[in-house]
């Protein structure tokens, strides 16, 4: 009889290749540069919605006269307005926006110069003007308003603006916004 001999096979060694990065061929790449371009536009929109200031608007008034106005339509810059500003050009001035028509009042407190404040309703009409508003450093400040009617905008000019322009009760103001 004759034996067979069982064959052992030689199992070959497992060779480990390393897997070929992702990055690797034009697949690769372009994917990368796709993932790379997204982020790119979700920061850019992150830091272009975030910028909500409406930037200035020039005001225009019954004679012509037209004033360059930062913006106020936060609480925060509502409440320091034109606060800790040591001179007002004649050509500037500050357009408050409140969300709501309503008997607003402001007050001048830590403002270092004499403002005009010119009250405005829903559809720019002037419902309401206080002129010479003293700055006021105390503690309690008196306030200025309310107007007799409700109003959704006031403008702050610098004092004798009211005067020298002749703005009164129903006149009409214009905004252009200013970007």
């Amino acid at each position: 009889q004759k034996r067979v001999s069982p064959v052992v096979r030689k199992e070959r060694p497992r060779v480990e290749h390393p897997q070929t990065p992702p990055t690797s061929g034009p697949k690769g790449r372009r994917a990368v540069l796709m993932i790379a371009l997204a982020l790119l536009l979700i920061t850019a929109s992150v830091f272009l919605t975030s910028q909500q200031d409406p930037g200035t608007f020039i005001v225009t008034f019954p004679s012509g006269k037209e004033i360059i106005t930062d913006v106020a339509d936060t609480p925060e810059k509502i409440f320091f307005g034109l606060a800790f500003r040591d001179h007002l050009p004649e050509d500037r001035g500050m357009v408050y926006i409140f969300d709501a028509s309503g008997r607003h009042r402001l007050t001048t407190k830590a403002f270092m110069v004499p403002v005009d404040m010119i009250w405005l309703d829903e559809s720019k009409y002037v419902v309401h003007t206080v002129t010479w508003a003293e700055p006021c450093g105390e503690q309690v400040c008196p306030q200025f308003g309310p107007p007799p009617e409700n109003a959704r905008y006031v403008v702050q000019t610098a004092a004798g603006f009211v005067e020298k322009e002749g703005v009164k009760p129903g006149d009409v103001l214009k905004f252009t916004l200013r970007l």
